[in-house]
């Protein structure tokens, strides 16, 4: 029985080891388990605590590295405290770190990790989000430069910095100190209480500020260098501009304003006169539909906008209560336009008003035409004035005082000889003093006058009181010319006719204006005074002489002329200007071509000529016979049917193909009636002729050309005083 007990003891005692066994053997696992699963992430996260991270988005560019990697964090912590000499094999956790930590060894200097250091200190970890939004800039990129140029100028700049920062660190730590304390960066979570408190600021972060302060100076000065451009730009831009404006806009307080580029704006006054004749034409409406009461508001409406508008011809002249009548206006017409509208009546009424105006622009044409005609031929206060002083002084003058000097010089044909037929006494004044100012030799000068029985004695008295210098004067009367009468001139013999005075003085002379006003320039008394037809004379009155130039008394002469008379006329009569260069200067605008007298013998695309200042061969003259074919014109043209009145169509006719063309600078034309000559032409010109309407001595002239001509007059004269001339 007792081995079988021991047996069976035994037997239990050793499955019972085996239990024991079996259990220590499970309990390993788990305890392996939880060391790995609790005591290895702390003692990792304890590991990691220890290398604080340093710029966590700066190196990975360069060797390809994960922030969240140990060796990574390893590297910057190494950078960070100690530099990459301190760097051994020993500190490096994975194989896998060895060829960054080379390639950075070779890559960064400790100059640059020191800069990398400082930047870390102000501006916290880098990364790339970082590093665009606060130095990708456009403003820290200087143009035209280019960016690897940039950066290495930049390095080397840093480099060069850091090391003078160092040499100052190493002489002393008083500037140091003194740097470090007047920083203004300093770490967000550090309260500093005492100097000893705050950070130091490091070489490299010095080094980099300073650089920082330089790049920003200097872009300062591009920005002010280019606002100082773009300020010359501007001003050259508005200088240029300020060439092309018009300086007689006056009232104006800016001119540069695009709503003042009109210079007299009337879209308010166009409305107003718009408005106003719908209201005529409603009106007219109403009142045939018996509409009253908007008859008589349309009437009301439209009194009220004339007053308004009054005299006005631009927006700035209406009164300040227009809008409100343009307004009241606007509802009057929409009103009749709901009520009254008829396209048709409408459209008849209209058409009737439009003929009506058209008729009336007509009639105020003709009446400005003749008023014009009117006021350019009739005598000016002054000069009446200043005629009728002279011709009381000339009448209380002695015989013996009434004679000119140099009487010997009148038939010397070696002389300068020039003929001026003219009843205006200040005209003929300035013709011969602008001619004697600007001659070389005013001695060889010979002056031969002519005007009428009124103005004789006038025009004698103020030359024997103003000689013209050197020059010789003669003063005569067309009425002593015995042999010019009727039975010899035909012009003479036409102007006595019944039909050539009902012509000028037929009692119905309004209605004839009306009818006949294309006629009423040649309506013009100077056409029934000898004067103007006494060019056609010129050997008959000076038989002694050879050559002899023709002046009008509306021209004034800025040259010498007495090259004239050197100039070979090739066998012609008459030397002139010829005025061809515009369409209605050639014969066919003169002469009636449906003529058949006119039609055969004369070309009617011939340039014309001008009257003014012409040089006359009077030997050629009278081989010619140039006054019998001027008779031969006149007499037929009895009728006026080859032309109108007055002398240039007769002198075309009589100098056909023996004018010789003189050069455009001895006479230029149009200052009297065209405003666009340009000044140089002018100035250039040997003799201006202020042809036209516009006189110079007359209201109507035009001032842009009026001193032209005044400078030649004496205003300081007793005579011209005393009559209040105008200067």
């Amino acid at each position: 029985m007792p081995p079988s007990k021991r047996l069976s003891h035994t037997a239990s005692g050793g499955v019972l080891q085996r239990g024991r066994s079996s259990a220590g053997t499970c309990r390993l696992p788990v305890v392996l388990l939880l060391f790995l699963s609790i005591l290895a992430p702390l003692l990792f996260l304890a590991g990691r605590s220890v290398h604080a991270p340093i710029y966590t988005g700066f190196i990975q560019p360069l060797v390809g590295l994960s922030p969240q990697e140990p060796t990574y964090r390893f590297l910057f912590s190494s950078f960070d405290q100690k530099g990459v000499s301190n760097l051994s094999s020993k500190e490096i956790l994975d194989w896998k770190e060895q060829p960054a930590v080379q390639q950075l060894k070779s890559i960064l200097t400790k100059e640059i990790i020191d800069s990398i250091v400082a930047s870390r200190d102000e501006f916290g970890p880098w990364s790339l989000d970082f590093f665009r939004k606060n130095h990708g800039s456009p403003s820290w990129q200087i143009d035209g430069l280019d960016n690897s140029m940039q950066f290495n100028a930049t390095a080397v700049d840093a480099i060069q910095t850091v090391s003078s920062a160092q040499l100052k660190t190493s002489q002393g730590t008083s500037e140091y100190d003194a740097s470090s304390h007047s920083s203004p960066f300093k770490d967000k979570g550090v309260k500093n209480e005492s100097a000893e408190h705050q950070l130091l600021v490091s070489p490299a972060k010095l080094a980099r500020r300073q650089l920082r302060e330089k790049r920003r100076e200097k872009r300062v000065k591009e920005l002010i260098q280019l606002d100082n451009e773009t300020l010359l730009k501007l001003e050259n831009a508005a200088i240029e501009r300020s060439k092309y404006v018009d300086s007689a806009i006056l009232g104006k307080y800016s001119i540069w304003r695009r709503d003042n580029d009109n210079e007299n704006s009337d879209s308010t006054v166009r409305l107003m006169r718009d408005q106003m004749i719908m209201a005529k034409v409603y009106s007219f409406v109403a009142k045939s539909k018996n509409n009253h009461k908007l008859y008589l508001e349309l009437l009301n409406r439209l009194k009220e906008s004339q007053r308004a508008l009054g005299e006005a011809n631009a927006d700035g002249d209406l009164p300040h209560y227009a809008p409100e009548k343009i307004k009241l206006m606007g509802q009057a017409l929409s009103k009749s336009r709901e009520v009254l509208y008829d396209c048709r009546t409408i459209t008849e009424r209209l058409r009737l008003m439009l003929q009506s105006t058209e008729e009336q622009v007509r009639s105020l044409k003709k009446q400005s035409t003749f008023l014009s005609q009117l006021a350019a031929k009739t005598v000016p206060n002054g000069i009446h004035c200043l005629s009728m002083r002279l011709t009381v002084a000339y009448h209380l003058l002695p015989s013996e005082k009434r004679i000119f000097p140099k009487s010997e010089n009148l038939e010397n044909p070696n002389l300068f000889h020039y003929a001026l037929f003219s009843d205006n006494v200040l005209a003929a004044s300035v013709v011969v003093n602008s001619t004697v100012m600007n001659a070389k030799e005013a001695e060889k000068h010979v002056f031969h006058l002519v005007t009428d029985k009124l103005n004789f004695g006038a025009m004698k008295m103020w030359f024997l009181l103003n000689p013209p210098g050197k020059a010789t004067i003669h003063v005569e009367n067309v009425d002593d010319f015995k042999w010019l009468n009727s039975s010899y001139c035909p012009v003479l013999r036409q102007l006595e006719s019944a039909a050539m005075r009902e012509y000028y003085f037929r009692a119905d002379q309004h209605s004839s204006l009306s009818a006949s006003s294309s006629n009423l320039k040649y309506r013009n008394p100077k056409y029934l005074s000898m004067l103007n037809h006494l060019r056609f004379y010129l050997p008959q009155v000076y038989p002694k002489l050879d050559k002899i130039l023709f002046l009008d008394d509306d021209i004034v002469v800025q040259k010498d002329l007495t090259k004239l008379w050197s100039i070979d006329l090739k066998g012609n009569v008459n030397g002139a200007v010829e005025t061809c260069g515009q369409s209605f200067h050639r014969f066919d605008k003169y002469l009636n071509f449906s003529n058949p007298h006119i039609a055969r013998n004369f070309d009617p695309n011939a340039c014309g000529w001008a009257y003014g200042m012409n040089i006359f061969d009077l030997k050629e003259w009278k081989k010619r016979d140039i006054t019998g074919i001027y008779h031969k014109w006149q007499n037929m043209n009895e009728e006026r049917v080859l032309w109108k009145l007055g002398t240039l169509p007769p002198g075309l006719l009589t100098f056909y193909k023996l004018t010789y063309p003189l050069d455009k600078s001895w006479h230029v034309l149009g200052l009297g009636y065209n405003p666009s000559i340009d000044r140089s032409e002018i100035e250039n010109a040997a003799v201006i002729h202020y042809n036209g309407n516009m006189k110079p001595w007359l209201e109507l002239a035009m001032n842009k050309y009026r001193h032209f001509w005044s400078k030649y007059i004496k205003y300081d004269h007793p005579h011209i005083r005393s009559c209040s001339f105008r200067q």
